[in-house]
Parts: structure tokens; C-alpha cells; sequence
């Protein structure tokens, strides 16, 4: 080790040209990436081209990437077949609204992924402008969106048809590419750290998208992903109130306040009938007694014997109240 500093020290001047060797050979590897590209996207070009002379020979619908461009020939053979202003006029709209297909349908593909915070996570490479093949995804995106009429009723000349033509065909195969890099990429160019926030966002987003969860865990769940999120992928506005909409999902019909849990949960159950219950017969009213106004009798004279004769026994009788 102190052979090794003393020779760092007396050559610490060889870190300059070794910086300058490492930045030439990053900025030759960067150029090689972008003609291996190009080279990429020139070969699947001339697949698709090749596929639609094939469709075209055996009397298939031709892709609209791919219809042949319209010629001085072609014209004058649709001539020649009866056709008149109007006829290519038919033609040129049929090909704008097969185009407009296209166009719009790998536009939807990319919505998926740019709308989508599950496939952002599983995929940032995609959302990732840094990338070679999404930024020429990107740049293709905005030329065939600058290039494209404003309906299928426009009318356009062969080169502004030709031109969208080939912008959509470049449109839609690089982003073929750019996909399937980003698959093969996965979460490969982000450190061990970093592969571990991604991993916790993923389970973090399944709970917070979860209907079965709370509100409470759903908000919480959600705070916790744009946490982990945070400085690794960009996400953008769109996609943030998507996925908030998906968070604030509505409850299920609320219960009356008079019912609670257990008596909405517990069912219905039948009563027997009840028995009839005989009303109560009313008592009769006494009337109210007065107070004697005679004297209580004697001590010794009650109570008074009955008035008999001497052989039967006599009968004791009480005095009767004056009313």
C-alpha cells in the first residue's frame, strides 16, 4: 500500500488524460448507440415496407404505416381506371383516416404506460427521457404530431401525404423499439437501494388502490408511494390525478344512523305471533266514605249480642255505618 501512494503521489498528474480518455471513449460508445439504432430503426422500416408489398401482392388490407406512397403513376393507373378528381380525393381521405388509426392507436399504447403509475414503476425507462430510444420515440411522436392534418377531409399534396405517411411509420416503430428496450431494461440501470424504494412503491401502490382498504390506509399508502417516488422517477401531472382518482374511490351506501352494525349485519328474523292478551276489566268506582258523626260504642257493649231466645246460641253482629 505505501508503494502504491508513493507512486499516487508523484503521478497524481495522469488523473487529467486518463478523464479525457474515459470521456472519449464514452462519447464513441454513445455514437455507436445511436447509429445501432438508426441502423435498428432503417431495418424494421424496411420489414414493414417489405409485409405490406407482400399483403398488397396476395390482395390483403396494406397497414396504414405502410401504403405506398402516391406517385405520378399511381395517379395516371387510377385514370386510366375511371377514376377522376374526385376518386382520388376518395382515395387520399381513405388512406388520412387509416393513418389517423394508427396514429392515434400507438399514441393510446404510450398514454398506457405515460397515465399508468403500476407500469411507470415496472417500466421507467419509458417515462424516462434520457434513454436514446425514448427520446427518439419522443422526437418521432413530435414530428408526426406536427405533421398531421387537422381532418381526413384535407386536402393535401402527394409530398405533405407522403411526408405524414413516413412520419407515422417512424412513429410507430420507434416506439416499438423504444418498448421493448424498456422491457429488456426493466429496473436495471437504478442501484440495489434504489431497486428496493421501487419494490416497496409497487406493494404500497396495490394498497392504496385497493378497494377493501380503508380510506385512511389508501391516503396513507398513497403518501408513502409519492415518497418513494421521490427523485427516482419523474411522474407527470396526468398521471398523479389518475392515480388520485383511483385513491379516492367512493364507499359503499352508508347506513342509516337508527340501524347499527350488528342489527344491519344480524337477518331478518320472523316473529312468532303473539298471543292475545285479554284487556283488563276496569274496577269499579266506590264511592268515597264519609265520617260517622255517632259516638264509638262502649267497651264492654261490643260486640252486641243478637237479640234470641235463651236455648239457641246467640249471634254476634256489627253495627252498620250511618251514611
Amino acid at each position: 500500500m505505501e508503494q502504491f501512494w508513493q507512486f499516487a503521489g508523484s503521478f497524481w498528474w495522469l488523473v487529467f488524460p486518463l478523464m479525457g480518455v474515459l470521456g472519449m471513449v464514452g462519447n464513441a460508445w454513445e455514437r455507436g448507440a445511436r447509429m445501432r439504432h438508426k441502423r435498428r430503426l432503417e431495418m424494421m422500416h424496411a420489414k414493414a415496407e417489405l409485409k405490406a408489398a407482400q399483403a398488397a401482392a396476395r390482395g390483403k388490407a396494406v397497414p396504414a404505416a405502410s401504403l405506398p406512397p402516391i406517385t405520378a403513376a399511381t395517379a395516371t393507373v387510377a385514370s386510366a381506371q375511371g377514376g377522376s378528381a374526385t376518386a382520388s380525393r376518395e382515395t387520399q381521405t381513405t388512406q388520412l383516416e387509416r393513418l389517423f388509426a394508427t396514429h392515434d392507436a400507438v399514441t393510446a399504447r404510450w398514454l398506457e404506460y405515460e397515465l399508468d403509475v403500476a407500469k411507470i414503476i415496472a417500466f421507467p425507462a419509458m417515462s424516462d427521457g434520457r434513454q436514446p430510444l425514448t427520446a427518439a420515440f419522443l422526437r418521432a411522436k413530435r414530428i408526426a404530431d406536427g405533421l398531421r392534418p387537422a381532418s381526413a377531409k384535407a386536402r393535401l399534396s402527394k409530398e405533405q401525404l407522403a411526408e405524414y405517411r413516413n412520419a407515422v411509420a417512424d412513429f410507430e416503430v420507434a416506439f416499438d423499439v423504444a418498448e421493448r428496450d424498456a422491457r429488456r431494461l426493466r429496473d436495471s440501470t437504478f442501484t440495489e437501494d434504489e431497486r428496493k424504494r421501487l419494490t416497496t412503491a409497487k406493494k404500497l401502490l396495490t394498497v392504496a388502490i385497493d378497494e377493501a382498504a380503508t380510506p385512511a390506509e389508501r391516503q396513507l399508502a398513497y403518501r408513502r408511494v409519492r415518497e418513494e417516488l421521490d427523485g427516482l422517477i419523474s411522474i407527470s401531472d396526468e398521471a398523479i390525478e389518475v392515480l388520485e382518482n383511483k385513491v379516492m374511490l367512493e364507499l359503499g351506501p352508508v347506513s342509516s344512523p337508527a340501524t347499527t352494525g350488528t342489527d344491519a349485519a344480524a337477518p331478518p328474523r320472523a316473529e312468532a305471533p303473539a298471543s292475545p292478551v285479554p284487556a283488563p276489566e276496569p274496577e269499579p268506582l266506590l264511592a268515597p266514605k264519609r265520617p260517622s258523626t255517632m259516638p264509638p260504642p262502649a267497651a264492654g257493649t261490643w260486640p252486641v249480642p243478637s237479640r234470641t231466645n235463651g236455648d239457641s246460641p246467640g249471634r254476634v253482629t256489627h253495627p252498620k255505618p250511618h251514611r
